[in-house]
């Protein structure tokens, strides 16, 4: 890992401590021959410290993720005291340029990890990724929107039983940590694979830049920043809040009939068993029945599509949750969220 005070190697160029420079990743061409460049803005201190990655926009249609990681940019919260940041605002920037989800070639690239040399061109770009920019890194943070018009409050998505990564949401401090399990092929799976502690971020929804939420995602960077005694003199440290709520099992409520969906709740709200959370009316005032919540728990993804059908997910629903001051008992802590939004 990159903790010593010599010269940096990333796609074949040479980063010198105390050095800034932007590098191009390239890797393919349009069907007009242009190049297409990822740019990766690297800023090394003089000093001697660790590497932390910052990546966004593996899905090229959450854009939160991407302003959360500009903003580090254009603050100057990337100079780091000591060490070296890594910052890619983009990885999937096919996806961006068509407002996508995916590659041109249909694929997720958040599935192909760690990639082939041969494979598909979502692949071929993991595969690269995966052997040039990622060992060099010591932390990985990666951010991340809800799929589709499924909104998302700010939370840290760690896999149970590692003590390190809880320690890090907790300095993190989004409003929730929910333990979720690696999935197959999956950035956070690879990175785990290869021993680099990550914190993946979620927070609003697709082609939506909320405001709140790029803060919470801006925040957790400045305070992992300085728990690694990386945060230059410049940065203030947010003020301080609440410890996150632990989500250690949830639950989805869906939609027992098809129409047009009525929220009456904010996400990141705890309610009650019995809680009126939404209406479902058909478009021609027959029918109107009401949405409640099965348990009492904390609302950490909320559905915004104005029309739904049976068995569409509406709400994303705590069932066992502890506050992160508190100790977790051993059986809660080892609990995987099992109907967790598998778009991460």
């Amino acid at each position: 890992m990159a903790t010593t005070n010599q010269d940096l190697i990333i796609l074949n160029e040479k980063v010198a401590p105390g050095e800034s420079k932007t590098i191009n990743f390239s890797f393919a061409k349009l069907y007009t021959s242009t190049k297409v460049e990822i740019p990766i803005i690297v800023e090394r201190a003089k000093k001697a410290g660790p590497t932390i990655l910052l990546t966004a926009g593996i899905h090229g249609d959450e854009i939160n993720g991407v302003e959360i990681v500009r903003q580090v940019i254009a603050k100057k919260i990337n100079k780091p005291a000591r060490g070296t940041i890594i910052c890619i605002p983009i990885l999937n920037i096919f996806g961006f340029l068509n407002t996508s989800r995916s590659f041109p070639d249909g694929r997720d690239l958040n599935r192909v990890f760690p990639g082939t040399k041969t494979g598909s061109l979502a692949s071929r770009v993991a595969y690269h990724f995966t052997k040039e920019i990622l060992p060099l890194a010591d932390y990985c943070l990666d951010f991340h929107t809800g799929g589709a018009q499924r909104f998302n409050a700010s939370q840290i998505r760690i896999a149970p039983g590692q003590a390190q990564l809880k320690n890090l949401a907790n300095i993190f401090n989004a409003p929730f940590t929910v333990y979720s399990s690696n999935i197959a092929k999956s950035y956070r799976d690879t990175c785990d694979k290869m021993g680099i502690p990550t914190l993946l971020f979620e927070g609003g929804k697709s082609l939506e830049s909320n405001k709140h939420i790029v803060k919470d995602g801006v925040d957790g960077v400045v305070r992992v920043l300085s728990h690694l005694q990386m945060l230059n003199s410049n940065t203030a440290l947010p003020e301080e809040k609440s410890a996150p709520v632990v989500i250690s099992k949830s639950r989805w409520v869906r939609a027992q009939k098809s129409g047009l969906l009525h929220i009456k709740i904010n996400c990141n709200k705890h309610v009650q068993k019995g809680e009126f959370l939404a209406t479902i009316t058909d478009p021609y005032g027959k029918m109107r029945i009401k949405v409640i919540a099965p348990n009492e728990g904390h609302i950490i993804n909320v559905n915004h599509a104005p029309i739904v059908n049976q068995g569409d997910a509406i709400f994303h629903l705590s069932t066992e949750s502890t506050c992160a001051s508190a100790k977790i008992s051993g059986d809660s802590s080892a609990e995987i969220l099992k109907t967790q939004d598998r778009k991460d």
